[in-house]
C-alpha cells in the first residue's frame, strides 16, 4: 500500500478527487520534517508514516471543534520525538 493510499484510507476517502491535493500535502510535510532537521528514511518506517498523515489530516481533514488543536500538538510531538531520536537526524554526538 502506497503512503497515499495510507492517507486516503485514514482520511476515509474512496475517491481519487484529491489524490493530487494529497500528494502535495504528502510532499509538504517531508518539506516541514526536513526543515526540522529530520532525515526520513527510503523506506518509510510506521512512525515516520503517521507523523506525515498527521500533518495531512491537520492541512486537509475538516476538524471538529478544538480537534486542529490536538492534531496540531499530535504531530509536533511526533516531529519532536523524531528531531531527538537516534537515526532520524545527523545532528551527531556532540563531540
Amino acid at each position: 500500500m502506497t503512503l497515499l493510499d495510507k492517507v486516503k484510507l485514514a482520511l476515509r476517502l474512496t475517491v481519487n478527487n484529491y489524490d493530487s491535493d494529497l500528494t502535495d500535502l504528502i510532499n509538504a510535510a517531508r518539506i516541514d520534517l526536513g526543515i526540522a532537521g529530520v532525515i526520513l528514511p527510503a523506506e518509510l518506517d510506521a512512525i515516520c508514516e503517521r507523523a506525515i498523515i498527521s500533518y495531512v489530516r491537520i492541512h486537509f481533514d475538516r476538524l471538529a471543534d478544538g480537534e486542529y488543536d490536538r492534531l496540531k500538538a499530535s504531530y509536533d510531538e511526533q516531529k519532536a520525538q523524531l528531531m531527538t531520536a537516534t537515526g532520524y537526524t545527523d545532528w551527531g554526538d556532540g563531540e
